[in-house]
């Protein structure tokens, strides 16, 4: 591992992750669930996935690892609940690839130009028309070949693309300020909650706030490319979500204030668009920013689209190399070194969601949800390490740990009870399609290695249960059945999470694969011991010339 990024490299690559098509339709989406109090529910998504990235800040320093996101719970809890954590977070990121080309799509169906009112076709009420799935895919198989070969094509063009994600939202934030903010917008139709604060909350779930923050991750994949991991990964990590949820604010006000008020008359559930900010550009007759926000439309979202084919394609690398899935997936092309086998899986998945989730709203629910429950072992995994890896070397050591991570638990529960029954049961339903393949290749390792790892692993399968059973029962301001009374239905939440936190915690234990992990761990404290001790000798010469 090459030690050569710095602070800002990593928090530059964790805010280039974490911009991209959320923030050309989230704010729409927020205030079309929330109103104008969405603001909040961008302040209250970065508590939430504070308090969880900050616990993955110390297993990704002690493990710097492609693909890590996925083995951090095999790690503590062995195969089972590493599995159902490894598919959760597979399904949320394959899922991303569709949801980048549906964007583009979208945002190309609201071409104003006269030649192009052929576009106005590519999407009706929200949804892709036949033509729109036919863009949508040429786009993904676009993102599909430019990994197919090699991912240093798109790479090289990295630095710039980040530099545009920058430019154009804060463009946008300060043209619609400047030409169409009307600040009775915020209090007038009807008040500043229209809907309640549960709206608030559920638009925290479902708006694309955790799949826009979901970026995070960026940094803490790079740690092992760090100068200082232990002062540069928590300070990239909390320092791009903390920048990324200003630009997130400021996007929200000025696209609450743009809105024209006859739009909203009927409230703000009837507000729609095919392409938010472009919409609100061509309306204030912002011609510079009409064509900025198509080209980055295209840009910032096929730059996401393709980054992620490439992860997701070493996803299922990693996933088979654990015993997954079947050897094909885990063969390199010779020349290319390029998982190919992998990729053309991920490519008829991307297929799947795209056809049966057409709208950027819709997948972007899907992709929240599923992101949500794979950051639930997060704190679990972190807090388990510290009593069965309490050897390991750790570059960087989250203080307050025994706080932060039961908080970060209890968040990411409520964040998933927020999102509403039935979508809740429907993610779940996604989740557990994969537990037959586990099964089968787990099988063949014997059954009594698998009650082990069951044993290990069961209290996330009951928690998953008990989750999708207090949605169902919860209060109807979340989409339940209103046996559970609203304010208690939260509280149960909660006692529920703290319960199964400390289940998992207790359930875990020294896993082989964590004994297999000892060996990455051992040679990050061997190459960081060596880095420090090459400077000595040029710190003590620059001490002696210095005197």
């Amino acid at each position: 591992m090459q030690r050569k990024m710095g602070t800002f490299s990593l928090m530059m690559t964790g805010l280039g992750s974490i911009i991209g098509s959320g923030w050309l339709f989230g704010a729409w989406k927020a205030a079309q669930i929330a109103g104008p109090a969405a603001v909040f529910s961008w302040l209250i998504g970065m508590l939430v996935i504070l308090t969880i990235a900050l616990s993955y800040s110390e297993l990704g320093t002690m493990f710097p690892e492609a693909g890590g996101m996925v083995k951090y719970t095999q790690y503590s809890h062995g195969s089972f609940a590493g599995f159902l954590a490894g598919w959760a977070n597979w399904i949320a990121i394959v899922s991303v690839i569709p949801v980048e080309a549906i964007a583009s799509v979208q945002y190309m169906s609201s071409w104003p130009w006269k030649w192009a009112s052929w576009t106005h076709d590519l999407v009706h009420e929200g949804q892709l028309t036949g033509e729109g799935l036919f863009f949508a895919s040429l786009l993904i198989l676009v993102y599909f070949f430019l990994n197919y070969w090699t991912v240093s094509l798109f790479a090289k063009a990295n630095s710039m693309i980040t530099v545009f994600k920058f430019i154009v939202p804060t463009a946008t934030i300060v043209a619609l300020l400047a030409f169409g903010f009307q600040s009775g917008n915020f209090t007038d139709h009807p008040s500043f909650t229209p809907y309640g604060w549960s709206s608030v909350l559920t638009a925290v779930a479902t708006s694309g706030i955790v799949f826009a923050f979901n970026g995070f991750q960026s940094p803490i994949n790079m740690a092992g490319e760090a100068k200082k991991p232990n002062f540069s990964i928590p300070i990239s990590v909390v320092g791009s979500v903390l920048i990324a949820t200003m630009l997130y604010v400021c996007l929200q006000i000025a696209f609450v204030g743009a809105i024209d008020p006859a739009l909203v008359q009927h409230g703000w559930h009837q507000l729609s668009f095919n392409s938010p900010f472009a919409d609100l550009a061509i309306a204030l007759g912002v011609n510079w920013l009409v064509i900025l926000l198509y080209v980055d439309a295209f840009v910032s979202p096929s730059g996401t689209g393709t980054t992620y084919t490439a992860t997701t394609a070493r996803m299922i690398y990693g996933m088979q190399k654990n015993g997954y899935f079947p050897s094909v997936f885990g063969t390199l092309h010779p020349i290319y070194g390029v998982p190919r086998a992998a990729m053309f899986f991920n490519l008829a998945v991307s297929f799947a969601f795209l056809f049966l989730f057409r709208g950027w709203g819709s997948l972007a629910e899907i992709i929240s949800v599923a992101t949500l429950i794979s950051y639930i072992t997060g704190p679990v995994t972190a807090a388990v390490l510290r009593r069965t890896g309490a050897h390991l070397y750790r570059p960087f050591r989250l203080k307050g740990l025994p706080i932060i991570a039961p908080c970060g638990f209890v968040f990411a529960s409520l964040t998933f009870y927020w999102a509403r029954w039935p979508l809740t049961g429907q993610v779940l339903f996604i989740i557990f399609i994969g537990l037959p393949i586990y099964f089968y290749y787990q099988s063949r390792n014997g059954w009594r290695q698998f009650a082990q790892e069951l044993k290990a692993g069961i209290w996330m399968l009951v928690y998953l249960l008990s989750m999708a059973l207090v949605s169902c029962l919860g209060s109807k301001q979340f989409g339940g059945r209103d046996i559970i009374p609203y304010g208690w239905d939260m509280g149960l939440v909660a006692l529920l999470a703290l319960a199964f936190y400390f289940w998992g915690v207790r359930s875990g234990v020294v896993t082989k694969h964590l004994q297999e992990a000892e060996q990455l761990n051992n040679e990050l404290k061997r190459r960081t011991q060596m880095v420090e001790e090459a400077a000595l000798p040029s710190a003590r010469t620059i001490s002696s010339q210095s005197k």
